[in-house]
């Protein structure tokens, strides 16, 4: 896999930057396959390691019952283009040693099992690392490796209740409320791969790394957290109001909503001049950003009997070019349309999928190297798909892979 170089008018490739690495991952659902998700974009090789005759619980999930019948759910296809699969029965001591052979060729582990589990089935990172001295292993869980909720079961929405997500999410009428994706998944995942490509720098190698779904978010959170930890204020649901300045949100206007963010004190006088609000500045509820701050709702009442004039995307355009950032709140549909992504490279097509039966379109990373996007040249796999290349790279013969599959090993 290569980039090319856009100083060169793109006719020098180059490796990516982790063209050479193996990873196994041995994970299910989406905080796993999102962390693999963007090095699998990096270059590096992510061999799916899945349970026989059913894979990754991915693969069952999404709005198309047809593809999670067929075992290429809309979850799965959205983060697993580019990977590779076999299938493995850890429970099965010919699989388990199949295991530990790929294992030896292998750079980096990535499981999201319950803490124990992994030991449990006799292929720990204690294990493992006699294998691979320099192995990298990441283990990601709800809530860590140690700790009195250790053995919790987790998913994104425990997470996003119990980390405090949801108390802060939604107004003084909605909240808590579920965040409307699967952030702790997701963000879980983006640390997961950070740590690992950091690893994947240290000298020597070899790394255990526990990443914790709940403290991954909380470290996200780290204005609220703060001004809870150093100011004392306790964190709060505002709704669609930024609580740091004033006018900061989302305001109505004749067909929409449209966020504004005048957080500088020069940003309100270009706004205020801009609708035909200049008096405004001259009210002392309104002289400075704390008096804005706390007269913040009156602002808005004045303010949006201003904007039913207008049209969202029109007046997003003219506040931004007077330096004041706007937007239209826009739905996923139109931003996918909209040149600013459609014209970037984000989105990556494949033609005639197996085991989908059609084309499908899926997203790569948001991250360009030297000019260009970064993509995969493969589609999500087929369960197993790639068991007779891999396996096969390992030594057995034809006749061999099918005696273990026949064995229930693979």
């Amino acid at each position: 896999m290569a980039i090319e170089d856009s100083d060169s008018g793109g006719q020098i490739a180059r490796p990516t930057p982790l063209y050479g690495v193996r990873v196994l991952e041995l994970t299910n659902g989406l905080a796993g396959p999102v962390c693999w998700h963007q090095l699998a974009h990096m270059g590096a090789e992510v061999i799916k390691v899945e349970a026989p005759g059913r894979g990754d619980l991915a693969r069952q999930l999404g709005a198309d019952p047809a593809l999670n019948a067929a075992g290429m759910g809309v979850s799965f296809l959205a983060q697993n283009a580019g990977k590779k699969s076999v299938t493995v029965n850890f429970k099965h001591p010919e699989g388990k040693a199949l295991f530990l052979r790929l294992v030896a060729t292998a750079d980096v582990v990535v499981e999201n099992f319950r803490p124990g589990v992994m030991d449990r089935l006799g292929i720990g990172y204690e294990v493992l690392k006699t294998t691979r001295p320099d192995l990298i292993y990441c283990a990601i869980s709800g809530f860590g490796q140690d700790g009195p909720w250790v053995d919790r079961p987790a998913y994104d929405q425990i997470i996003q209740g119990v980390s405090g997500v949801m108390s802060i999410t939604g107004d003084g009428d909605s909240a808590p409320l579920r965040v409307g994706y699967p952030v702790a998944d997701t963000v879980g995942g983006m640390t997961a791969a950070f740590a690992v490509a950091a690893a994947l720098n240290a000298r020597p190698r070899g790394a255990f790394i526990d990443c914790s779904m709940l403290e991954s978010v909380l470290t996200t959170m780290g204005w609220v957290v703060s001004n809870h930890l150093i100011a004392g204020a306790a964190p709060a649901p505002h709704g669609n109001e930024n609580p740091t300045s004033a006018p900061s949100g989302a305001f109505q206007t004749g067909d929409g909503l449209i966020n504004i963010a005048a957080n500088k004190d020069e940003q309100w006088v270009l706004m205020s001049d801009h609708l035909g609000l200049a008096a405004l500045r001259d009210d002392p509820d309104y002289a400075s950003r704390e008096d804005r701050k706390r007269n913040r709702h009156a602002l808005r009442r004045e303010i949006e009997a201003v904007l039913s004039q207008h049209n969202a995307r029109d007046l997003a355009r003219d506040l931004n070019a007077i330096g004041v950032p706007a937007g239209a709140v826009m739905t996923v549909p139109d931003v996918l349309t909209h040149p600013q992504i459609a014209e970037r490279g984000l989105l990556s097509d494949f033609e005639d999928v197996p085991g989908v039966g059609r084309d499908i379109t899926v997203m790569n990373t948001g991250v360009k190297l030297d000019g260009a996007p970064l993509r995969v040249d493969t589609p999500p796999p087929e369960l197993g798909a790639d068991g007779a290349d891999i396996w096969g790279a390992l030594g057995l013969s034809a006749d061999e892979i099918a005696a273990l599959a026949e064995k229930g090993a693979i």
